[in-house]
C-alpha cells in the first residue's frame, strides 16, 4: 500500500499523473452561489442555529449553572456551553451577571467549610476563564473580565520544597482572598494571584501577571505587572504654575489693599 501511494504521488507514469490531476481538480472544485438561492438558505440556517442555541442556553445551560448557585439576581445569563464546576462552594451573583462561553470554577474545601465566590451586578466574564477558590474571591460591580483570565486565591501547592515533595497542600497562610473592586477591566490571558486586590476603575493589560495590589484607577502591564499609566487626569505642570502665579498675584493684591487701609 505504501508503495502504491508513493507511486501515485511521485511517479511520472501516465496513470499516476492522471490520478494527481483528478485529485487536484476535485480539491479545486467549486459551485456558483446565485444570491436568490444561497441568501435564503443562509438565513434559514442562521435562524435554525439561533433557535437551537437559544433553547440550549435557556433550557439547559442556565438552569444547570443556576442550580450550583447559592444566590443569584435578576437577569443572570450564561452562554451556550455548560460551565465546568469542580468541588463545592457558594456562588453568589448579583443582577445582570453574564458568564459567557465555558468557564471553569474550582472550589477547594480543604481550607474552609464553604469557599465563596461573589460576583457583583452588571459584571461580565468571558470564555475560557478559570477561577480557583480556596477561601474567597470577590469580583465587584460593572467589571469586564476578558477571555482566558486566571484568578486564584490558592496556588494549589505549598511553596516549601519539602512540603511540596511530600504532596502536602498549601499552608493556610498561602491561601489568601482575592478582591477585584468595582469597574475593573481584566485583559485577556491576565492572571490574578492570591492575596491581590485590584483597585476600583483599574485596567489589567492582556497577559499581565498581577502578584501585588493594584491601586485604584491605574493601568498595569507586564510580568510581573507594573504601573504604566494613571486613569485619573492630573493638571499639567504649566497649569499648576499658572494657578500658583495667579494665586500669588491675588495674595499680593489683598496685602496691598490691607496696607493702604491701615
Amino acid at each position: 500500500m505504501k508503495n502504491l501511494v508513493r507511486f501515485l504521488a511521485s511517479s511520472d507514469h501516465d496513470v499516476a499523473r492522471a490520478v494527481r490531476h483528478v485529485r487536484q481538480q476535485v480539491r479545486g472544485f467549486t459551485l456558483p452561489a446565485p444570491r436568490p438561492i444561497v441568501v435564503p438558505m443562509r438565513m434559514a440556517f442562521e435562524a435554525a442555529r439561533e433557535a437551537y442555541y437559544f433553547g440550549a442556553r435557556v433550557l439547559v445551560c442556565e438552569p444547570h449553572f443556576k442550580s450550583h448557585c447559592a444566590q443569584y439576581g435578576k437577569g443572570v445569563r450564561t452562554g451556550n456551553f455548560i460551565h465546568y464546576i469542580q468541588g463545592q462552594g457558594d456562588i453568589l451573583l448579583g443582577d445582570n451577571v453574564v458568564l459567557d462561553g465555558k468557564i471553569n470554577f474550582v472550589f477547594a474545601r480543604r481550607f474552609c467549610d464553604r469557599p465563596t465566590l461573589r460576583i457583583g451586578d452588571n459584571t461580565g466574564i468571558g470564555h475560557g476563564c478559570r477561577i480557583i477558590v480556596g477561601k474567597s474571591i470577590t469580583i465587584g460591580k460593572h467589571c469586564r473580565i476578558a477571555g482566558s483570565v486566571f484568578i486564584l486565591d490558592s496556588s494549589g501547592h505549598p511553596s516549601d520544597p519539602e512540603a511540596r515533595k511530600r504532596g502536602l497542600p498549601p499552608s493556610d497562610a498561602e491561601v489568601r482572598p482575592v478582591v477585584i473592586e468595582d469597574n475593573v477591566w481584566l485583559g485577556a490571558r491576565s492572571m490574578i494571584f492570591p492575596g491581590v486586590t485590584v483597585g476600583e476603575g483599574s485596567v489589567v493589560a492582556a497577559g499581565a501577571i498581577v502578584m501585588a495590589d493594584v491601586p485604584p484607577y491605574t493601568v498595569v502591564a507586564g510580568n510581573p505587572a507594573r504601573r504604566v499609566a494613571s486613569l485619573r487626569t492630573e493638571p499639567a505642570p504649566e497649569a499648576n504654575r499658572a494657578d500658583a502665579k495667579k494665586q500669588g498675584a491675588d495674595d499680593a493684591g489683598r496685602r496691598s489693599v490691607s496696607d493702604s487701609a491701615s
